[in-house]
């Protein structure tokens, strides 16, 4: 059987019945696929007789490999990068159209996949109109981590964590939808809590749209001053924003990476709705959001290390707001501190005069 036999919701979480008797499919695989391509009809049957979490899995793998050979051949790195945005609504639009495929119940696994879609689409924009799509583009942090390693240790790293491990998580970061499908057996439809879950996937994207479109209208308008050196009309910051040379209004007065929290906190949601499900307080499923985090800390803490050493008032911003857990009050420019002036030097300031 390609679906595990479980007896209650909290089975369907039970990594020993769901994940592990479903492992050596990944090995047999590859044959089979090769086995199959002659024949249209016997790889349609081959994905419904696979185990959607063992093929998922297994695409994941193959896209990693794809990832390392056009990095090296291109000496370029944001390969995982430029598909990041569309990866996991695809593993999401995998599991629902399993189910279908087999005429299983699909309305909760197709609920996480209209949200996820919507998901998709605001950040694969949003990447685009940064020219994260432009030949050629890459992120500028790769190229600052190439320049302080050996290049054989980069390669290793590439190897490792650039195409494969990034690649695997953004497969695991749907993981929880694979136990949402098998608790849709118990629970077919759509419940409240369901519809309470998606409300809240939503409310997050929709965040991310305004932090996005803050950073980007700021970002517009000093590049426009920085230009022209005049402030551009209708921009709603002053000179003294600009100068500064990062955005500290909207949702960057509470917190310095709102997009970052948001996009976290969406697959954590994820996870605690497979949780839900499975009537679990845990589960293996959170494997790719822990992994998820460590890579934004990681990422966080170089962000910052680069804008700290540009401009001089990060670093104020820094302890005033939370990085990712918003503050309770907005940022405040730090006022000019007066010279202290010691009364010995200020004697010694004073005997020329005297003389």
């Amino acid at each position: 059987m390609a679906l595990p036999w479980v007896k209650t919701l909290e089975d369907c979480a039970d990594y020993s019945q769901v994940v592990e008797p479903y492992l050596p499919q990944l090995y047999e695989l590859p044959g089979k696929v090769v086995d199959a391509l002659s024949n249209r009809d016997s790889l349609v049957e081959l994905y419904k007789n696979t185990n959607p979490l063992v093929s998922g899995l297994g695409f994941s793998i193959f896209l990693g490999a794809i990832f390392l050979v056009v990095s090296e051949v291109n000496r370029n790195y944001s390969q995982v990068d430029r598909a990041w945005s569309v990866l996991p609504t695809i593993y999401n639009a995998h599991f629902a159209a399993w189910s279908h495929l087999n005429g299983l119940p699909s309305q909760r696994v197709d609920l996480v996949l209209f949200w996820s879609v919507i998901w998709s689409a605001r950040l694969t924009f949003n990447y685009w109109r940064k020219g994260g799509y432009n030949i050629g583009s890459e992120d500028y942090r790769w190229e600052i981590i190439r320049g302080k390693v050996p290049p054989a240790l980069f390669f290793i790293f590439n190897v490792t964590f650039i195409s494969f491990m990034q690649s695997v998580l953004l497969f695991l970061l749907a993981a929880p939808t694979y136990i949402i499908l098998l608790t849709s057996s118990h629970e077919q439809e759509i419940t409240a809590a369901d519809i309470g879950f998606a409300a809240a996937e939503l409310g997050l994207i929709l965040s991310e749209w305004f932090s996005d479109q803050q950073q980007w209208d700021y970002q517009t308008a000093k590049k426009e001053y920085q230009k022209t050196a005049k402030v551009p009309r209708g921009c709603g910051f002053s000179q003294e924003d600009l100068d500064r040379g990062f955005i500290t209004s909207g949702l960057w007065a509470y917190c310095r990476h709102p997009n970052f929290a948001a996009e976290q906190t969406i697959w954590i949601l994820l996870y605690q709705w497979s949780c839900y499900a499975s009537k679990t307080f845990y589960n293996w499923a959170g494997l790719g959001v822990l992994f998820l985090l460590m890579i934004f800390q990681g990422s966080t803490w170089l962000t910052e290390l680069i804008t700290a050493g540009k401009y001089p008032e990060y670093k104020f911003y820094q302890k005033q707001i939370g990085a990712h857990i918003p503050s309770l009050t907005p940022y405040r420019t730090p006022t000019a501190t007066p010279k202290v002036i010691r009364t010995s030097d200020l004697a010694k300031l004073q005997k020329p005069k005297q003389k």
